[in-house]
């Protein structure tokens, strides 16, 4: 991990944006990012992790006066590997290559504002003297309604599952301090956010409304938020576990007390209807053991994960990556 400081009041930010296809968009929020943040005390180093990307970049897109942006380097990898994916080996490039003192996280789309940008930093360094990492909680959406309550149902979901709140997303800065911890976690190739807020390092949410795209359409579906939220909750994958261990064999225990209570009515009232003892005990008998396969499945699942050694994105990011180009740089 490489992390250093120029002057005491000069913070060194790496700004990791995923994207695929969304040059254009890419290219000018980095302009209205240098625009805002040009009287700010800082440098931004921005990395495009291309994420499979058809299109090809035009470097003179990326070419301006810039006030703060210092460089501008694309990521290229091999194959799509989805946005939370090209996260973890962002923030792996990162900590190998880009000397720095805060990680920004934003997508490229323009959804993520350089104005919201600015209250992060501002948070990060004058709130919290950059010892912990901000998420922006976002305060006003601006997706369809049928999204919005899809997300409330997954929220409510996340919460049983996990016993974790969702907090916020990728749009975020942590400090350089986290790199080291970041690449060794499995989790963070799942997903990002859910992997900081899983490894116990300190963080802190701040409101900040979501903004419009910049050009083009997101390609965001019903199948791909769908496994974005299976993403974020396979991270607590021990706890979703143990809690529904816990649910099967409670299950599997008022099965039990159902069936000695229908074989005592049966032998010692004259309430039981005839017939009904034959197929009240065998529903609650294939429930049983239904509840008993689901927990012996969940135990093997467990214990078979705690001895395996899973993806690392400090050993394994290199497998994805095809190249790296500089299309701007200025010392």
């Amino acid at each position: 991990m490489l992390t250093s400081k120029t002057t005491p009041s000069l913070l060194r930010v790496t700004v990791l944006m995923p994207l695929r296809d969304d040059w254009a968009s890419a290219a000018e929020l980095i302009r209205r990012l240098d625009r805002v943040l040009g009287s700010y005390p800082c440098i931004l180093n921005i990395l495009l992790v291309d994420d499979g990307s058809i299109q090809l970049c035009n470097a003179r897109d990326f070419q301006s006066q810039f006030a703060v942006v210092r460089s501008i380097q694309i990521l290229r990898l091999r194959r799509n590997l989805g946005h939370q994916r090209a996260i973890a080996i962002g923030i792996v490039h990162a900590a190998q290559a880009i000397p720095c003192d805060a990680v920004l996280v934003m997508d490229a789309d323009g959804e993520d504002t350089p104005d919201g940008a600015l209250q992060l930093l501002r948070a990060f360094s004058e709130e919290n003297d950059g010892a912990k990492a901000i998420f922006a909680e976002r305060s006003r959406r601006t997706e369809s309604l049928v999204f919005r309550i899809s997300y409330k149902f997954y929220k409510v979901l996340h919460r049983i599952l996990t016993g974790v709140s969702v907090r916020g997303g990728n749009f975020s800065i942590f400090p350089a301090a986290y790199l080291g911890r970041l690449v060794v976690m499995s989790e963070l190739w799942n997903h990002y956010a859910a992997a900081v807020f899983r490894s116990g390092l300190p963080f802190s949410t701040t409101p900040i409304p979501r903004g419009y795209r910049i050009a083009g359409t997101s390609r965001m579906n019903v199948v791909s938020l769908v496994a974005h939220g299976m993403s974020a909750i396979a991270v607590y994958g021990d706890v979703v576990g143990v809690r529904l261990l816990i649910a099967s064999m409670a299950g599997s225990l008022m099965a039990v007390l159902g069936i000695l209570a229908v074989i005592v009515i049966r032998l010692f009232t004259g309430n039981a209807i005839p017939g009904w003892v034959i197929y009240t005990v065998g529903t609650l008998l294939i429930i049983l053991v239904q509840l008993i396969t689901i927990a012996a499945s969940f135990t093997l699942t467990m214990l078979s994960n705690r001895v395996m050694l899973n993806f690392v994105p400090l050993r394994d990011y290199e497998l994805f990556v095809l190249e790296n180009l500089e299309v701007y740089r200025v010392d």
